[in-house]
């Protein structure tokens, strides 16, 4: 056996055994991993502002903690709003729900000529057995959902101590960060960070003017319309329909559409209506004027950058995932040579085809004039060979009168 092979195996025994170690610890620590990617960009998000104040003499965390207080203000007054509008919209329905059980049971007994009577429905679904189980299984799910409860509230402060962090200690970090890198390599980190900090805090601030916005516009309709909890309805459409690229705005526009067919079916088709048409005055007018400086991605990408993130890290992955790939878009764009573009009429999509002399496109001009020169070459091949016969026989003519005239009497 040769020496080197004990060692090898060891060796190699030994990277085994720390590769499934660090297998296993990545997928033990992949929730907090992800939490601590989210608390970075929002670290990202929030480090201008932090920085404008710090600017102006305010010490970092005091600057970082004005912040995220105003952050959570605004998300608290969010989320008891929507709460608000969603528990009266729930105990209207309850309330009116024997109303519309009688309308419906009135419309089926006038149509298919039946008998039926809400009493009758009432009692046989109380004595259901599908009621039953869904009972017994909602009461032994509510642990199930306060375990799910407390688990978010843990998760969303982690991110919120790990973004106040980064964004209090960004210039310690980055200096640490650089510590450990040569000047050249110093250089491009720190340039990759202002370019990660430029598109994510343009890519919020962008999004967050136009939910202002948005939710400006659909309040002005749905208080035109009489709809309940429209201040409610209207952040829930400007927010839903900004994060959201692409199909947000008709995810968002679900809600208003559905309080207002309670209130009048007509209502319902005014708000659809209404959000088409501004989803196209936001594409086309609104979006490029606003996030031409910030965030410039093209729709499709934009999408694309969505569903990717979505398929790998969920809910998570959506919200980051435009900012994410803005910040690489613009990294690598400063590293790609570009080069002036020719002025080929192919280049703006018209495929202009030369012409011939008869208006046809060129191919079927060239065939023709093939054609057509065949005839002419036999032709001057026949008339240059004439041309030679006849001067042979010119010159045969002129041998032989020479002939004649030395044969003759001189």
């Amino acid at each position: 056996m040769p020496r080197w092979l004990p060692r090898a195996m060891v060796l190699a025994l030994a990277l085994y055994a720390v590769f499934q170690l660090g297998s296993w610890a990545f997928h033990q620590l992949t929730a907090l991993l992800i939490n601590i990617l989210i608390a970075f960009f929002l670290s990202l998000a929030v480090e201008p502002a932090v920085s404008w104040m710090a600017a102006r003499g305010m010490r970092r965390g005091f600057a970082t903690f004005l912040v995220f207080i105003g952050v959570l203000i605004a998300a608290a007054g969010f989320v008891t709003l929507l709460g608000s509008m969603l528990a009266g919209q729930i105990i209207k329905m309850v309330e009116d729900f024997p109303q519309y059980l009688d309308s419906v049971i009135n419309w089926i007994n006038a149509h298919f000529h039946t008998e039926l009577r809400r009493v009758d429905i009432q009692e046989g679904l109380l004595r259901s057995d599908w009621l039953r189980n869904y009972v017994q299984n909602s009461a032994t799910g509510v642990l199930d959902v306060s375990a799910q409860v407390l688990g978010g509230l843990f998760t969303l402060l982690t991110i919120g101590l790990f973004s106040f962090y980064f964004a209090a200690d960004g210039p310690r970090l980055r200096r640490a960060l650089c510590s450990v890198l040569p000047p050249a390599r110093q250089a491009e980190v720190l340039r990759a960070w202002e370019i990660a900090v430029d598109k994510t805090g343009g890519y919020l601030y962008s999004r967050g003017l136009m939910a202002l916005i948005s939710g400006v516009a659909h309040y002005i309709l749905l208080e035109i319309l009489e709809v309940p909890y429209a201040p409610a309805l209207a952040v829930w459409v400007g927010l839903v329909s900004q994060f959201i690229p692409t199909i947000g705005t008709y995810l968002a526009g679900a809600l208003p559409m559905l309080i207002a067919f309670t209130v009048d079916p007509w209502y319902a088709l005014w708000v659809l209506i209404f959000v088409v048409v501004y989803q196209q005055f936001e594409n086309y007018v609104l979006q490029p004027k606003l996030t031409s400086k910030t965030v410039d991605i093209h729709p499709a990408v934009a999408f694309g950058s969505v569903i990717v993130g979505t398929a790998l890290l969920g809910a998570v992955g959506a919200l980051i995932a435009i900012p994410a790939v803005a910040t690489l878009q613009a990294f690598l764009g400063a590293y790609v040579k570009r080069y002036d573009v020719t002025d080929d009429p192919r280049v703006q999509g018209h495929r202009d085809r030369p012409r011939d002399r008869d208006g046809g496109p060129a191919p079927f001009g060239r065939v023709r004039d093939l054609w057509a020169r065949r005839p002419e070459r036999h032709g001057s091949a026949g008339s240059a060979g004439s041309a030679e016969a006849g001067a042979a026989g010119a010159a045969g003519a002129a041998g032989d009168g020479r002939e004649k005239g030395s044969g003759g009497p001189a």
